[in-house]
């Protein structure tokens, strides 16, 4: 395997610096030190993406167009402190009979990798929510899975009080109906994201998302014939 980034404990250390110092002034004082860390987190999400290739598509060109900014929108928010204290992207998976999406997040004490479907439309929310009311089997055959449950625990997302519109709330898969996200997480130690085996660790996660992704692909793109929608 060529040359694999590890991240280097200084990314972490410039996070810890920039939270306790989260300043315009501070930060174009180090500027330099932000734009060496960026390139080793740039380096460590092409290597990720080259490796996710192997088993995936993903339609986002690169690991640098990956990631997202480190500069805060704080437009509508009461936070005003104008940096992310974590580095962060997403990939997007190529082709509209691949559904979902990874995202990966990297923060001293607070590193995952995630995957899923965050904001699903009206439209994909009805179709999820139709097909689990006709049928929930496969989707627990996955979720029950040992290596989901070693991988996820169990599926994540915001959920509904109660029953959704137009859905029984005694319907005897009414634990599933009420998602309204769809989220698979799993957390790593600070000792794990430093290793020189996190960027396999990280591969291995996106990996294992697979069958929930082919299983949300199918009911989201075909019909009840198997024709694409």
């Amino acid at each position: 395997m060529p040359d694999i980034k590890q991240i280097p404990s200084s990314s972490f250390e410039f996070l810890r610096l920039l939270k306790n110092n989260n300043e315009r002034e501070w930060f174009n004082d180090h500027k330099a030190d932000y734009q060496k860390e960026l390139a080793s987190i740039e380096a460590f999400a092409q290597d990720l993406l080259d490796l996710m290739n192997t088993h995936d598509v993903i339609e986002t060109p690169s690991g640098k167009k990956s990631l997202y900014r480190i500069y805060r929108d704080t437009r509508f928010s009461n936070d005003k402190t104008p940096y992310k204290t974590h580095w962060s992207g997403s990939f997007k998976r190529a082709g509209k009979q691949r559904r979902g999406g990874y995202y990966f997040h990297i923060e001293p004490g607070n590193s995952f990798v995630a995957g899923g479907f965050f904001g699903p439309s009206p439209q994909d929310l009805k179709l999820i929510r139709e097909n689990i009311a006709f049928d929930a089997q496969p989707l627990r055959d996955i979720l029950n899975n040992k290596t989901f449950i070693a991988s996820f625990e169990t599926l994540k997302g915001e959920q509904l009080k109660t029953a959704p519109k137009g859905f029984d709330g005694d319907h005897q898969d009414i634990d599933l109906l009420r998602y309204k996200q769809f989220l698979l997480i799993h957390r790593f130690a600070d000792q794990e994201v430093l290793s020189k085996n996190y960027l396999v660790y990280c591969n291995q996660e996106f990996r294992n998302m697979r069958p929930f992704f082919d299983y949300m692909s199918e009911i989201l793109t075909t019909d009840s014939n198997g024709l694409d929608l």
